[in-house]
């Protein structure tokens, strides 16, 4: 993630904030769209994607597909090898994922594939279950964003902390950085976890190959040093890819490389849905949801923040069920989870794009590099992969929030990041988010539970002959964890001698069912102790949950004034 979006591969320009795209969410999960308009039927919508489509725009889209497929490629073959998975299982997501999903996506401009992200997860379900594990993960995890669909629960997403995405993206580059030390230095490595990994260099040594360093260290250089200008019509990912690859061909140094690529659109490796290993299908419940909830975080995002961009309606609850069908498809022929990537759904729009089609021409144009390039694709030395992945994880992060937060000292906001940080490089990326959100709940709770509470004599007000009178005002929510503080400045009132007490809820927002008990034994304390209790500014909400409550029955509705000052005014007459 960088900006502030999720952000599957890094971006040539710098996107809005977490707080721009999170903000839209909730209307948006639930096909508001970008001014709350009604949505149309899918066909309606292709209808007028297409209305008035001829030669010009179809040239557009084709220079847009090409132009998208040149940033793709060298990305698909590094986030899958950096997973654990074989090249061309990334291409075959990258095509799968243009063809399908970006033909029943939410909106014409998404563009899909495999990212960094998803690498960081699937590095650790292809140590524990291989890639066969990947493929049943991958199918899992389409079903589950079906059901997200159907229950339409993207509006969740925009309930995760800021902190805790940038904590988790954090995380995850972390992950993917170290994933590629083996292959940057040339080295060997034992273990799943990081810890594990990166220990066993003790027992085995850390005997770098500089040729290895040298390639990865030129790419690294490359993607840093190139031109903004220049990158938008050569990428640097590709030039590094092209440039390695070709001094590999003529130099054939001893460095690993991506290996055999088939020419096929079939991986070598695939789903095979009668073969599922049904007794042992709970395992593959974790890492799947995990999957699944990336996914849609990464796809939603990268929507609001695209449309915007186009200006044009997104689809969520379509994007979660186009997201949903091609994951359980890709699987079938040999590819690993694909979602929506910010950078080249971005790329797509700049280089000109029109309608959906320019997803399927760029899939086209990777079909294209697979039966023509792959001899040569496969002589990319993996350390160069690695550089581009190094570069990625290192833009993954948004570094203008991290300053922030600890430039500003936000405390809670530190320990939300830290704590989803630690918690997605240590555990599973599951147990990182439900820990950054627990946690987020945790701070919030205890934080609502300091309401304000002032007390205002105005007895001199009324005259003499009025009651001794005292007004209480009450700012915050009154729920579980603030209401004894109520009480605690309500009843030693109550004890002393004051007569009339005006309780003005005019800053209280919400109340639960505690809270409204808590203020039922205040009413039978000031009746016990013959205070008169007037209530003031309810608001309406506030009202509906006394009224559920039966709260009115143990006072009149004559004691409930609009405001204090309608109260006091009414008090004044009557004295």
């Amino acid at each position: 993630m960088r900006g502030g979006c999720a952000y599957s591969d890094f971006d040539l320009e710098q996107p809005p904030r977490y707080q721009i795209c999170l903000q839209y969410m909730a209307d948006e999960a639930e096909g508001g769209g970008m001014a709350g308009k009604k949505q149309g039927t899918f066909i309606s919508d292709l209808q007028k994607e297409f209305a008035g489509y001829n030669g010009g725009k179809l040239a557009k889209d084709i220079v847009a597909g090409l132009t998208v497929a040149a940033v793709a490629l060298p990305l698909a073959l590094a986030f899958a090898v950096s997973c654990g998975a074989d090249a061309a299982s990334g291409i075959i997501t990258a095509i799968f994922s243009g063809l399908i999903i970006g033909a029943l996506g939410g909106a014409s401009f998404q563009i899909s594939g495999p990212t960094g992200t998803m690498a960081g997860v699937l590095l650790i379900v292809v140590a524990n279950h291989g890639h066969e594990g990947v493929l049943i993960v991958t199918f899992l995890a389409g079903i589950i964003r079906i059901l997200a669909g159907v229950l339409k629960v993207g509006a969740l997403v925009s309930y995760i902390p800021i902190p805790v995405v940038t904590g988790f993206t954090a995380g995850v580059a972390i992950i993917i950085a170290t994933g590629q030390i083996n292959s940057f230095f040339g080295t060997v490595s034992e273990g799943v976890t990081i810890l594990e990994r990166l220990f066993s260099y003790t027992r085995l040594g850390f005997n770098i190959d500089w040729l290895s360093v040298l390639f990865g260290g030129f790419v690294i250089a490359l993607m840093l040093l190139w031109p903004k200008k220049l990158n938008e019509r050569l990428p640097s990912t590709l030039l590094a890819l092209i440039v390695t690859m070709i001094a590999q061909i003529i130099l054939d140094l001893p460095v690993a490389e991506v290996g055999h690529i088939p020419r096929s659109i079939i991986g070598e490796q695939r789903l095979n849905l009668f073969a599922l290993p049904w007794k042992n299908l709970g395992v593959y419940i974790s890492p799947s949801i995990s999957i699944a909830a990336l996914g849609m975080v990464e796809s939603l995002l990268c929507g609001t923040y695209a449309e915007k961009m186009k200006g044009e309606k997104f689809h969520a609850t379509r994007e979660l069920y186009a997201q949903g069908i091609g994951n359980m498809i890709i699987p079938l022929f040999g590819g690993i989870p694909a979602t929506a990537a910010i950078a080249r759904t971005s790329v797509a729009i700049r280089a000109g794009q029109q309608t959906r089609l320019t997803s399927i021409f760029h899939s086209i144009a990777l079909i294209a590099s697979v039966f023509f390039l792959a001899p040569f694709l496969s002589r990319v030395p993996l350390a160069a992969l690695a550089g581009v992945l190094l570069v990625t994880a290192w833009r993954m992060n948004d570094w203008k929030s991290i300053k922030q937060i600890f430039s500003k000292r936000m405390k809670t906001s530190i320990a939300q990041f830290s704590i989803t940080l630690v918690a997605t490089v240590v555990f599973d990326l599951t147990t990182a988010i439900l820990l950054g959100i627990g946690f987020s709940i945790v701070m919030f709770v205890i934080k609502s539970n300091k309401i304000t509470i002032e007390i205002d004599p105005v007895t001199n007000r009324l005259g003499k002959k009025a009651k001794p009178t005292k007004v209480v005002y009450v700012d915050g929510a009154l729920f579980f964890g603030s209401q004894g503080k109520l009480t605690e400045s309500i009843a030693p009132l109550i004890e002393s001698g004051v007569k009339r007490i005006l309780l003005s809820l005019r800053g209280v927002p919400n109340i639960d069912h505690s809270s409204i008990t808590e203020l039922a034994e205040i009413v039978r304390l000031a009746r016990k102790k013959e205070v008169e209790l007037l209530f003031c500014g309810v608001q309406p909400r506030v009202e509906s949950m006394l009224r559920r409550l039966d709260f009115y029955s143990l006072l009149p509705e004559e004691r409930f004034y609009p405001s204090v000052v309608v109260a006091l005014e009414t008090i004044a007459k009557e004295v």
